[in-house]
């Protein structure tokens, strides 16, 4: 495969393939190409057949010394890469690699990104994969699919266990044990897995079968080990499979009451499991966390389903809005602006803004959901107000504006307005959420934690009243006071 982009004056670069490790396995053009080219780079001298090559009087430069200097791959990578780029600017070069150059080989994606951009020319002269002869010595066919991960990537790979997968640079037991705890999120622990080492070199190659929970046990890794997992059942279902569950649910074998759902009939669904979410989270009660969670997520996967197949929208599409508004609104982290927290919030808004296409904060504002609690909906309106400086300038206006609100609810009840009462109480309970703001204190939860307060102090003065062969309705005014005050000695 020839890949040709022409540049004015430079060299070029022909990155050649050194086989999975056996001499035979090397091909014609490969081997042929190194015996009569000039100015030849190996990124490793680690490989079986460099010793053949160099008894063939084959002249060439390792770049081992690059991962001397580095202890992350990453940068190794792009520095041998950076270098080839630096040596092709004036000379015609051959770069080799072991295996095959497109397989496994971080260098030559980085090589390639370099040179299209500089218009450097790249030839590629490829040689049997190690993923050939590994599964020519496994004896599997791999027509029926796999994944090639890199062991130090493992961590950010989504694992499909339907699948069979092959992890390369195992490099030893270390790696191998962080390979072990990684496969575990997705295998069971006794499923069986291959160690292979040295896949298509005679008299080198070997495996060995063992259950995954001893992986780390044995002493055979080296840079020629790769692990080789075939596909199996999943360990957890994900969220794939709730889909896939949902889908049947409502399907023509489904079950009546989830195929007649619709979005509007979901709504009170999708408000009670948050707030058993909320209760679960306050109680620190991770099961029931876990439980709720599972909930909210599945009215998310219920509404996919339902817009799916009216034919408007389904998961991907809802994953890929998430996404791409997280990435939208934090430049900071995915892009090139650098702003501090204290600019984080008034950032967000005007993102937020841009994104809705809003011209004016009222718009903002108004856009507030109207079936929030009223706790909740007052502090975000403030909020949004007090970024563009509709604010107090400091807390005794604050606490003069609810002193001002108390006294006009005091002279609406004089007069008997129940309207002008409701209104002024209003304004009294915005004043202090307006307050509850200054102090950073959320009135919703300062609001619950008193009104459960107040629950359990009740329910110390009916108990006291009860063993006493009293009523609540039986005692005066005093008397349940007195207790009230009792209560709050031993109550939160």
């Amino acid at each position: 495969m020839n890949i040709v982009l022409e540049g004015d004056n430079m060299g070029s670069i022909t990155i050649v393939g050194l086989g999975p490790g056996d001499y035979d396995l090397i091909s014609h053009g490969a081997y042929k190409l190194l015996k009569e080219g000039k100015n030849i780079y190996f990124r490793t001298k680690k490989h079986p057949i460099v010793e053949n090559l160099i008894k063939e009087n084959i002249e060439f430069k390792s770049l081992d010394y690059f991962y001397e200097k580095e202890n992350d791959f990453e940068k190794v990578y792009d520095n041998i890469s950076k270098f080839i780029m630096k040596e092709a600017r004036t000379n015609d070069i051959i770069y080799a690699v072991p295996g095959h150059p497109r397989v496994a080989e971080n260098t030559v994606e980085i090589i390639e990104k370099y040179a299209h951009n500089e218009g450097i020319k790249l030839n590629i002269i490829p040689s049997m994969s190690f993923v050939d002869a590994m599964f020519n010595f496994l004896g599997v066919d791999p027509v029926h699919g796999f994944k090639l991960v890199d062991a130090f990537k493992l961590s950010k790979e989504k694992i499909d266990t339907n699948s069979n997968l092959i992890i390369t640079q195992v490099y030893d037991k270390f790696i191998a044990s962080e390979v072990k705890l990684n496969l575990m999120d997705y295998y069971n622990d006794d499923e069986y897995v291959y160690i292979v080492k040295g896949a298509g070199i005679k008299d080198i190659e070997e495996k060995h079968k063992v259950k995954l929970y001893e992986l780390d046990r044995l002493d055979k890794f080296d840079y020629l080990t790769s692990i080789y997992i075939p596909k199996t059942s999943k360990k957890y279902y994900d969220v794939f499979d709730l889909e896939e569950i949902m889908e049947k649910l409502r399907g023509e074998n489904g079950c009546s009451w989830d195929k007649k759902q619709t979005h509007e009939s979901l709504k009170p669904y999708v408000i009670e499991e948050a707030y058993e979410l909320v209760e679960a989270i306050e109680k620190d009660d991770l099961e029931e966390m876990i439980e709720e969670l599972g909930d909210i997520l599945l009215q998310v996967i219920f509404h996919c389903q339902i817009g799916k197949e009216e034919g408007y929208f389904d998961l991907r599409e809802v994953s890929a809005k998430i996404c791409e508004k997280l990435i939208y609104r934090h430049p900071h982290v995915f892009g090139e602006e650098n702003f501090n927290e204290e600019e984080f919030n008034k950032k967000w808004e005007e993102l937020k803004k841009e994104e809705k296409g809003e011209k004016t904060v009222t718009e903002s504002l108004e856009r507030i959901p109207k079936h929030l609690p009223s706790l909740i909906k007052s502090n975000k309106v403030q909020k949004k107000a007090a970024l563009v400086g509709f604010d107090w300038d400091n807390i005794d206006d604050v606490y003069k504006k609810i002193e001002e609100e108390y006294k006009e609810v005091i002279d609406a009840h004089r007069h008997g307005n129940i309207q002008y009462i409701e209104e002024e109480i209003g304004d009294l309970l915005f004043s202090i959420v307006n307050l509850s703001r200054f102090l950073n204190i959320d009135p919703e939860q300062a609001l619950n934690n008193t009104t459960k307060k107040f629950i359990k102090r009740f329910s110390f003065i009916e108990n006291s009243a009860l063993k006493t062969g009293k009523k609540l309705e039986e005692m005066t005014l005093e008397e349940m006071d007195d207790l009230w005050n009792k209560s709050k000695k031993i109550t939160n």
